[in-house]
């Protein structure tokens, strides 16, 4: 027999699932839900501790248990090419969202720019010694008021210096625009992408229960002569990200006995 617990929680995210509590609605205080017949207090509050784990809500103050939007995000492999373009006034990710009719937008993090000692992992990334100096500059993605990724991008100290990127100020038109104009031109990138549990700070800052897993994106880009001259990391809720690799050239290899 299934716990009342559970059958409440079941039932509350299939009502989210089914649409008929919309993001962003509260749903009914526990006391409430215990006058309704759901269930003793610590019934309700374990059916809405399992809907926070699993994703489906957020506890906001002054607004009890609200329904979390976990609609999802396309983020496209293209969403560098139109900040390659002069005059661009946006970023890879205000890019992405606004062709998706989103109001996304790029919020710094303080302290926006720092120099640190490169950090093992992020040190093999940028081909560097462990404990170099690099800047690193940390951000947030924002879809309305939702934190939707975190991103911590890394620079080569030189690189950061030379194309304005120390500063604790964001970049008008992106970080790539920023290199281009100083003449570090991009030629070619790469992406890592794993899976991974979120640490308790990822899961508080992303909004997200414990066991929704985030998808964490590594970047790095080179110029033409092949030296790394960025890393961006970027971590997100994995219910809320749909990463778009398309479209991909394929190369076919004809041998010899198959052409006429």
């Amino acid at each position: 027999m299934t716990a009342k617990w559970k059958a409440l929680a079941d039932r509350l995210a299939a009502e989210m699932d089914n649409g008929d509590r919309e993001p962003g609605s509260s749903l009914p205080q526990i006391l409430d839900q215990v006058a309704a017949g759901e269930g003793s207090k610590a019934t309700v509050n374990r059916a809405y501790q399992e809907l926070e784990a699993m994703g489906y809500v957020v506890s906001r103050r002054g607004r009890g248990t609200v329904v979390r939007n976990r609609t999802r995000v396309r983020v496209p492999l293209s969403r560098y090419e139109h900040v390659l373009e002069p005059g661009g006034t946006r970023g890879p990710w205000e890019t992405a969202t606004a062709e998706q009719g989103l109001n996304g937008r790029m919020e710094v993090e303080e302290p926006a720019a720092e120099t640190l000692p490169a950090p093992a992992d992020i040190a093999e990334r940028l081909d560097l010694s462990p404990g170099a100096a690099v800047v690193r500059r940390r951000r947030r993605a924002m879809i309305d008021e939702d934190v939707v990724q975190l991103q911590e991008a890394w620079y080569p100290t030189d690189v950061a210096e030379a194309a304005g990127l120390d500063s604790p100020t964001k970049i008008v038109g992106g970080v790539l625009a920023g290199l281009i104009a100083a003449d570090i031109i991009p030629a070619v990138a790469a992406e890592f992408v794993t899976a991974e549990e979120p640490t308790p700070d990822q899961a508080a800052r992303l909004s997200i229960g414990a066991r929704v897993p985030v998808i964490v994106i590594d970047r790095v880009t080179r110029d033409g002569t092949g030296r790394v001259i960025e890393l961006v990391r970027i971590t997100g809720a994995a219910d809320r990200l749909s990463l778009v690799y398309s479209p991909l050239p394929l190369k076919v290899r004809r041998s010899r006995s198959t052409r006429s």
